[in-house]
């Protein structure tokens, strides 16, 4: 057992001898290696997406007879994607939208809050906020109250990056 200052052994607790003071030390006093960096985490490199107001949103469905919807799918799925690199895009969000309509509410709250998750963040929607479409529809107001929230979110997301709107 050697005491502090001895040159007969190594000090437990004291740092390896010619390491750098502000480095880790693991087992047996050997430099941590730096961990590496989650690619969950990487910044997206793409461009920032469009702040489009929820309002102005839902009257366009209303007016357009539904036909916008599938309009904001395409681009808010291929904004994302190109933005994060990652996603279904907007053509195959369009043809899930068209032929699979049910499961677009589920797929556009998960991948809003996965671009929270990609940076670290608690997502403020995930694909179970799509049970507000359904079986939500069934209290009339369920499919506003996911489109307010997961609209909400992805506006919120933009503007954190610089969107204006």
């Amino acid at each position: 057992m050697s005491t502090p200052g001895s040159s007969s052994g190594p000090d437990y607790g004291q740092p390896y001898p010619g390491a750098q003071p502000s480095q880790p030390y693991g087992y047996g006093g050997q430099p941590m290696p730096n961990a590496p960096v989650h690619a969950q985490y990487a910044t997206p490199q793409g461009p920032v997406g469009t702040v489009r107001p929820t309002g102005i949103a839902i009257l366009l469905f209303v007016v357009t007879l539904g036909f916008y919807s599938w309009y904001y799918v395409y681009v808010t799925h291929e904004e994302m994607k190109k933005h994060s690199g990652e996603g279904i895009g907007g053509v195959l969000a369009l043809v899930l939208a068209v032929f699979v309509g049910l499961a677009s509410p589920y797929l556009h709250s998960h991948e809003v809050g996965n671009l929270y998750d990609r940076r670290g963040q608690a997502k403020p929607v995930s694909a179970m906020t799509g049970l507000w479409v359904f079986p939500g529809m069934f209290i009339l107001v369920g499919p506003i109250v996911w489109f307010v929230k997961s609209n909400g979110a992805l506006n919120d997301y933009w503007r954190s990056l610089g969107a204006q709107g």
